[in-house]
């Protein structure tokens, strides 16, 4: 065997011998092997797809997806005419799609991502070679480096496809109006070089649960028709440079769970109207990085399931509401990830009735989706555990006032980010009761008073920073801040002491040094004002009144001075007689 050709295993072997035989079967009567299954996925092969593949025309499903597969899809693979399912996943194939795939019209699942494709022929030459895949539902082209633009009548070419994943590419130009007709389960098309507006022209089709257009170059407004979307789960429009303000309301889609419109350029408030009614399965609410304003109003705490809350880096203003507490989605025992008390439908595919086998039901509706947070001071890239992410990002704002007290009741929890606002007051006593916290982050506020003495119960805390604020007091030495060695993270508090600053806390420091005291010593120079004030008035008024007195009664005049001249005498004549007497004294000491 040369080294450029598949090396098989022995188990392979087998299943390329049995279809051998089973062709050779076929002709002697053997009808009940007439559709064999090809299952060599991640099983470390290596080299190239050999050409003498095309000759097991039996075969109906063809699995050989995570190898080490590189080289050209050889053009003998499309002869395989019964072939039903194939799935040539995360290898290393490169070149174009052959101009020979359309010759399959049983194909029904059609896997080539995670591939460096770069062209498909058939999408070159319009729906003359896509028309017979009339039972094709499943496609993914994703993460390959497919290039040129979507053809203009993708929506209408396979009538029967269902989740359409071109993910992940290097597409270019704008948006086919005919994916608004279409009758997708999924549309995603993110992580490419699409531009121009959203068409603003979808219709209901009860089946269509995701649209994905994230990274990428696509402007204009927020198309209002998304909201005619009854059947939507997921809808990704971040990192894109959409603008205008946020729809006032999508009251239509009763089963949404994640609505991310972060990193865009949109402005305007957050609309009142987005309660409960709006999204009774809202888990995931991302709008991240926009131009918002206003204030956050109350009625997102109506937003029970709600799991993920970033509004970080927009111009928010005003207070956090009280009733940031009554977010259940983020209490432990509390959280749920049902949709009207039944968990999220799954969209089952059916094979076509002309293939004699069932096709497996599409990947798990979470494990398809990814959003990016910043946990831990980093951002992170959620996929496989995205539903069970729980966290809280209001920084990078104007928010002013208090913490309320009421946030301490999110017990479930995973980060908090509170940074770069303007609150005040103290950190919530009761912060210890939200033992799921991996991530908290309060630095750049206005924060005072000393770090609650229930704060080292947080035993899950990976990641926290406390810096630029007005702390005081000890930092605590129990439990987890014992593995808070970094200074930075309590930096620019200049009343806060202890390991690991360098400031050592003292005897009578709390009560002389910190902020509280210092009040207090403000509050005594105003008494001491105050006193002396008093002091000065009484005595101003005291003289004034005497001296006032003699000058209007002349008779009280002459008889004052008359009573001061008599002590004046009397003084004299005493100091007289006692100078003379020391005199005579000393001269008789001296004589003696």
């Amino acid at each position: 065997m040369e080294d450029n050709e598949l090396d098989f295993s022995p188990l392979v072997c087998v299943h390329l011998l049995a279809a051998k035989f089973a062709f050779i079967f076929l002709h002697v009567g053997f009808a009940f092997i007439a559709v064999l299954d090809g299952y060599l996925s991640t099983n470390a092969l290596e080299g190239v797809l050999l050409s003498n593949i095309g000759q097991l025309v039996n075969l109906t499903r063809l699995d050989i997806s995570s190898n080490k597969l590189h080289g050209s899809i050889p053009q003998s693979l499309w002869n395989l005419v019964n072939l039903g399912s194939l799935d040539l996943s995360n290898n290393s194939f490169n070149g174009l799609i052959p101009e020979s795939l359309g010759q399959h019209v049983n194909m029904y699942h059609l896997d080539i991502s995670s591939n460096k494709l770069d062209g498909i022929k058939f999408m070159e030459k319009g729906s003359r070679l896509i028309m017979p895949y009339l039972n094709l539902w499943y496609l993914n082209l994703s993460h390959n480096q497919i290039s040129g633009s979507l053809p203009k009548y993708i929506g209408h070419i396979m009538p029967s496809l269902g989740d359409l994943y071109l993910g992940n590419n290097l597409l270019n130009g704008s948006i086919p109006i005919s994916l608004c007709q279409s009758k997708f389960f999924t549309i995603d098309l993110s992580n490419n070089n699409l531009s121009g507006e959203i068409p603003n022209c979808w219709e209901d089709n009860q089946r269509l649960y995701e649209i994905n257009l994230s990274s990428n170059k696509l402007e204009g407004t927020f198309p209002s028709s998304f909201g005619s979307l009854s059947s939507l789960l997921w809808l990704h429009l971040n990192n894109n440079s959409l603008k205008g303000e946020l729809p006032g309301s999508l009251t239509n889609l009763k089963q949404l769970m994640i609505l991310d419109l972060g990193d865009n350029q949109l402005s305007g408030n957050i609309p009142s109207s987005w309660t409960t009614y709006t999204f009774p399965s809202l888990h995931i609410l991302r709008l991240r990085k926009n131009m918002l304003s206003g204030s956050i109003p109350s009625q997102i705490c109506q937003l029970k399931l709600l799991k993920v809350l970033d509004l970080s880096l927009n111009k928010l203003e005003g207070s956090i509401p009280w009733c940031i507490g009554n977010l259940q989605g983020m209490t432990l025992g509390k959280s749920s990830y049902k949709v009207n008390g039944k968990q999220p439908h799954k969209l089952i595919a059916k094979a076509p009735s002309s293939v004699s086998i069932n096709v497996p039901a599409p990947p798990g509706l979470w494990s398809n989706q990814d959003v990016t947070e910043v946990m831990k001071g980093m951002e992170l890239e959620y996929t496989k555990i995205l539903e069970l992410v729980v966290n809280m990002d209001l920084s990078h704002n104007n928010l002013v006032g208090f913490i309320p007290n009421e946030i301490t009741w999110l017990t479930g929890l995973h980060g908090l980010n509170l940074s770069k606002n303007q609150l005040k007051g103290e950190i919530p006593q009761m912060i210890g009761d939200m033992k799921s916290l991996e991530s908290l982050d309060m630095s750049h506020n206005h924060l005072s008073g000393t770090i609650p003495n229930s704060m080292p119960y947080l035993t899950s805390l990976g990641h926290l920073n406390l810096s630029h604020n007005n702390l005081s007091g000890p930092i605590p030495k129990d439990n987890q801040f014992l593995t808070f060695n970094d200074p930075s993270i309590y930096a620019y508090n200049p009343y806060l002491c202890g390991s690991p600053l360098p400031n050592m806390c003292h005897t009578g420091e709390i009560s002389h040094g910190t902020p509280e005291s210092k009040g207090d010593e403000d509050d005594n120079e105003v008494e001491k004002v105050l006193f002396y004030f008093v002091i000065a008035v009484g005595f101003a008024t005291g003289l004034w009144g005497f001296i006032g007195t003699l000058w209007l009664k002349k008779n009280w005049r002459h008889a004052y001075f008359r009573w001061v001249e008599d002590v004046a005498d009397k003084i004299y004549v005493a100091f007289v007689i006692k100078v003379a007497k020391i005199k005579k004294k000393m001269m008789r000491n001296h004589v003696h």
